[in-house]
């Protein structure tokens, strides 16, 4: 049979080479592009579940980023009020939440730092039903009464305040955001610290024990700053002190607890803090892009001067440093708890 010459045969040989290096390029291509589109995200809206009523920090932070994030990706990011059970409720709802990114979690020192030492069994894992995306914000507490409750007492600072309390052990209250919460907290370390007595008054979320407050059906609360500053500023409350260790300067002559009680009140410290989480499972590209465009949202000096105006000091640190901080939160808080001896009533 008649062949073709050497170099015929060699160049058809380099075609075919040619040809099947790009039908197996094309293939490869025709696999993973479905792959990708798999994996896009987001494709529809994405909710945040807060876990408390509207009107609280908690909600303050998360409608605060829900449309920076939607102007990121392009797609809406939802709040979602969840209140109930010192924010147990909503936490159970985004752990039970498929991890497809879709689902989100404005957490707190509560329903991350707390309610595993408070409560005896919780409807979820904090740390095996969640993967932490980043820190959104930490704040100081502030006690705070009713103007005119405070002046009809004769309050006007921590030690008029622990004065009558004494005198009237169980005639004042104390509201909450709910049990559990840094709020609730707050308020029963004080009570530890000063041998004092009030009744607490568990609410579904700051908005509602602050509309109390400011009604004058509340007697002392120790509130998340940001959540108060505009009844502060309205002159509806006074503030008799902030409860980190350092005064705020969002309210720079207003002392800290420890600087207002003196020697019964010495070491007292207790701020809250609030980060984005999403259920276990979801793809760690996504939990990365989420904690990139908080970060650049909370680095601009927009948002930045937003919430130093509020008292609050922003984050937007990574997956794996916000896991830490959890994990640092709830033994720190399991001695409080322990040292408080405060149950969920």
């Amino acid at each position: 049979m008649h062949q073709a010459p050497r170099s015929l045969r060699a160049s058809r040989r380099t075609a075919l080479h040619a040809f099947l290096t790009l039908a197996l390029a094309g293939g490869a291509a025709a696999w993973i592009a479905p792959t990708h589109a798999q994996t896009a995200w987001p494709t529809k809206p994405v909710r945040i579940v807060v876990p408390f009523a509207p009107g609280g920090t908690t909600d303050i932070l998360a409608r605060a980023m829900a449309p920076e994030l939607s102007k990121a990706f392009g797609q809406q990011f939802i709040v979602d009020n969840r209140a109930g059970a010192g924010g147990n409720v909503g936490a159970e709802v985004v752990a039970k939440s498929p991890g497809d990114g879709y689902t989100l979690l404005m957490g707190t020192v509560g329903t991350h730092g707390i309610n595993r030492a408070l409560y005896a069994k919780l409807p979820y894992d904090p740390i095996k039903d969640f993967v932490p995306i980043t820190l959104v914000a930490a704040v100081p507490n502030v006690m705070v009464m009713n103007v005119d409750k405070a002046k009809a007492l004769g309050v006007a600072n921590v030690q008029d305040f622990i004065r009558v309390a004494k005198a009237q052990p169980g005639k004042l209250n104390m509201a909450s955001s709910g049990n559990g919460t840094s709020i609730h907290l707050a308020g029963e370390l004080f009570k530890s610290m000063t041998g004092t007595y009030m009744l607490h008054l568990p609410y579904r979320g700051s908005g509602p024990a602050l509309m109390d407050m400011v009604a004058g059906n509340a007697d002392v609360m120790f509130d998340n700053l940001p959540s108060s500053m505009a009844q502060i500023k309205a002159g509806k409350l006074t503030a008799l002190a902030v409860t980190s260790s350092e005064r705020s300067s969002a309210l720079p002559d207003v002392p800290t607890v420890e600087q207002a009680g003196g020697a019964l009140l010495k070491g007292y410290e207790a701020s809250s803090w609030f980060g984005l989480l999403a259920p276990a499972g979801t793809p760690q590209d996504i939990v990365n892009r989420v904690q990139q465009e908080v970060a650049k949202s909370l680095a601009t000096p927009a948002m930045k001067e937003r919430l130093v105006a509020q008292g609050a000091i922003p984050g937007g640190n990574t997956p794996a440093e916000f896991a830490r901080h959890i994990d640092s939160e709830h033994k720190k808080w399991a001695q409080v708890v322990k040292t408080s001896g405060a149950k969920v009533d």
